[in-house]
């Protein structure tokens, strides 16, 4: 028998209105964004140099780095993918088929809290990326180093559409009775 939960347990559930378009677009827009990157750390695990000097790719090429960048890729764009969450109903109730949580009511805060450090995190971590052509990169060849500043000058955009897209989700999700009040 399920026992009924008090209004303190549970806060008044929203039925939130949909995203509007620029989040979804946006949100699909991340994994997109990323996905490059990773395909150039993937070549590298495959063997090519991608862009690297002979000399440049030799500590790439040990297994330790290979499972660092393969791992690395999948983490990426598996992060990257779960922006769409914040536009999609799963992000705001998991799905059935979950084993334990299916069907439960995602809290916003837990959205809300990591995905907020997420942007403000890939956003440091990107700050410095449109200057990447301002400093040598000797390991690298001409075309290389050109290469790789194109593929990574769009992870720029993927802390702030990551926090454009949090804080509509937080604006739509929070409770009625905090809506009403704004």
């Amino acid at each position: 028998m399920e026992r009924m939960r008090s209004s303190k347990e549970q806060p008044t559930r929203t039925s939130s209105s949909p995203p509007p378009r620029w989040a979804v677009r946006s949100a699909r827009l991340i994994p997109l964004i990323v996905l490059p990157t990773g395909l150039w750390r993937l070549a590298m695990v495959c063997g090519f140099p991608s862009g690297y000097t002979e000399a440049g790719f030799v500590p790439f090429e040990t297994p330790g780095a290979k499972m660092w960048m393969l791992t690395l890729s999948i983490v990426c764009e598996l992060l990257a993918l779960l922006s769409l969450g914040l536009v999609r109903p799963w992000g705001e109730t998991l799905p059935g088929w979950l084993p334990v949580v299916g069907g439960r009511h995602v809290r916003p805060l837990a959205a809300v809290v990591p995905a907020a450090v997420g942007a403000l995190t890939l956003t440091a971590i990107w700050a410095a990326m449109p200057w990447w052509w301002a400093y040598p990169h000797p390991d690298m060849t001409p075309v290389g180093s050109l290469v790789v500043g194109v593929l990574y000058q769009p992870l720029v955009l993927w802390g702030p559409l990551l926090g454009a897209i949090t804080l509509s989700y937080h604006r739509r999700t929070r409770p009625r009775r905090l809506r009403a009040a704004h």
